[in-house]
């Protein structure tokens, strides 16, 4: 299996606000970047959208470190939280409605056949690829014409 990096984060003006996302994903020396914003979501549902978007640009299964600055995003999938709302319907429970259920569904879908690590990092701490991530997140969020989030229950 070939071994990919992926660092990300999401980055939201208000939240809810204009957001964006900003990924990297690296191989063998090669750096590729990704980025998209919305005119109106929440930093919770970029942070995700960041990872997804490195996760399922993937051609093939992979080894992958994954490093995010986002408890909410590390914590759901290295602690198995995603796999108790599955079980409960995508729900946490009776009356317990699940934020950001669209961006979970796709998650649960992406990380099949991928061996995934991961890895939280201090954000704006001067990590040069999460500080990079930030760069390209908070430029797509200030893009004139972005779409909406359809996903955004706002």
């Amino acid at each position: 299996m070939k071994h990919v990096t992926i660092y990300t984060d999401g980055s939201s003006r208000g939240n809810p606000g204009r957001g964006g996302y900003g990924t990297l994903l690296i191989y063998n020396g090669q750096c590729k970047e990704l980025s998209g914003g919305f005119a109106k979501t929440t930093n919770n549902r970029m942070e995700i959208l960041a990872a997804l978007s490195g996760i399922e640009s993937l051609k093939e299964p992979c080894q992958v470190t994954l490093v995010s600055d986002s408890k909410y995003l590390i914590d759901t999938m290295d602690k198995g939280w995603i796999h108790g709302w599955k079980k409960k319907g995508w729900s946490r429970g009776p009356g317990k409605p699940l934020k950001n259920v669209d961006l979970w569904k796709r998650m649960s879908e992406a990380v099949r056949g991928h061996q995934i690590s991961w890895k939280w990092v201090k954000g704006h701490s001067g990590h040069p690829e999460n500080e990079r991530c930030d760069v390209l997140a908070t430029e797509a969020a200030d893009r004139r014409g972005n779409p909406e989030d359809e996903g955004f229950q706002g």
